[in-house]
């Protein structure tokens, strides 16, 4: 599915509740970017509409009768990828279900309306990552699980580097990939995606339960260790601090950086403080620029870094802010990512 040709998006609102429909469509449609070309009860109306109105994006309720929307998700990607975005209350069933549907090829994940948030602020969000959706690129190919050879990465003896890593719209299939492929004995690593609060600990239990290496939303105090994944607590800054000769995290509350909290930025810049050339900066898929000042301040400070290509990218946003800063050390692939920050943690210079 192509990106936007016009400025304006068209979105199909799909959701079993009338008021949140009715919610969506007038709040959303007050943007002159933004034109609802309709609304859906489930997803059988829906895959009539999507044909019939032809949608830029999607936002999409995912505990709906008759068919849930993981469910519809997975035959929509399979048969008519396009952009989706997640409407999700804040139940536990709602997270995990939201987490499934990342990884089944969502681009990013919202609270529901009065869920937690004020109509207005969740609407402006939404707003915002409609706008980023119509920019992604989403197709068959790019929903591929990428396999890369375990053998070739393993690190021969313990280091005392550390990974640093920010990632946001289409970020949660890339970091699956990527961590996916980690060696039990790799570096400590510390990972910011934008992502709302509630959602990022049934996002670090998916990762867990994915990955050799253990993962975990962090949680002020954290030490940074090898062998273990600390993911920013959405809401909330994640920065690191050291200790004699450990490292430890510190999250905390503070206004928006780059309009995100937690923001990729706050993470590289407390890195390139605390760890210097100790840490290894990588920037991945993501809309805006937050982390490319970040990143420059790690290489400015010794740090290796690297960047997502535009090609293996959902949105080249992010890490194109960062290239275009000369922050990123190395240009690579997403199946070259892991490999590079292990080459990286391995080299003394």
């Amino acid at each position: 599915m192509g990106t936007v040709i016009s400025n304006v998006v068209k979105v199909l609102v799909i959701d079993d509740s009338a008021v949140v429909r009715q919610i969506l469509s007038r709040e959303l449609g007050k943007h002159d970017r933004i034109e609802i070309v309709g609304t859906a009860p489930d997803p059988f109306i829906a895959r009539d509409k999507i044909i019939a109105l032809e949608p830029d994006v999607l936002t999409l309720d995912i505990e709906m009768p008759r068919m849930d929307g993981v469910t519809f998700l997975k035959k929509l990607m399979k048969y008519h990828p396009m952009p989706v975005i997640i409407v999700s209350s804040l139940t536990p069933k709602g997270s995990k279900m939201a987490m499934e549907a990342l990884s089944s090829g969502a681009i990013d994940v919202i609270c529901k309306p009065g869920s937690a948030y004020s109509v207005t602020d969740s609407c402006n969000e939404l707003i915002e990552k409609i706008i980023s959706a119509s920019y992604a690129k989403v197709s068959k190919e790019s929903l591929t699980q990428i396999s890369v050879s375990q053998e070739e990465l393993h690190i021969t003896e313990t280091t005392n580097k550390i990974f640093a890593i920010g990632a946001s719209t289409g970020g949660v299939q890339a970091l699956s990939q990527v961590l996916s492929t980690f060696p039990l004995n790799a570096p400590g690593t510390l990972i910011v995606q934008h992502m709302p609060a509630h959602f990022t600990s049934s996002f670090a239990e998916r990762l867990n339960r994915e990955c050799q290496i253990n993962v975990k939303e962090a949680q002020d105090g954290d030490h940074v260790i090898p062998g273990q994944v600390l993911i920013a607590p959405g809401g909330f800054h994640m920065l690191l601090r050291r200790s004699g000769a450990s490292y430890y995290v510190n999250i905390k509350d503070g206004p928006r950086v780059c309009h995100q909290i937690p923001s990729v930025d706050v993470l590289f810049n407390s890195a390139a403080k605390y760890a210097g050339a100790n840490a290894i900066g990588a920037i991945l898929t993501g809309m805006g620029n937050d982390g490319a000042k970040g990143l420059l301040n790690m290489r400015r400070s010794g740090a290796h870094t690297l960047a997502q290509d535009e090609n293996s990218c959902v949105v080249y946003g992010m890490p194109k802010a960062a290239i275009e800063s000369d922050a990123a050390e190395k240009v690579v692939s997403l199946t070259e990512v892991t490999k590079t920050l292990i080459r990286f943690a391995q080299d003394n210079n």
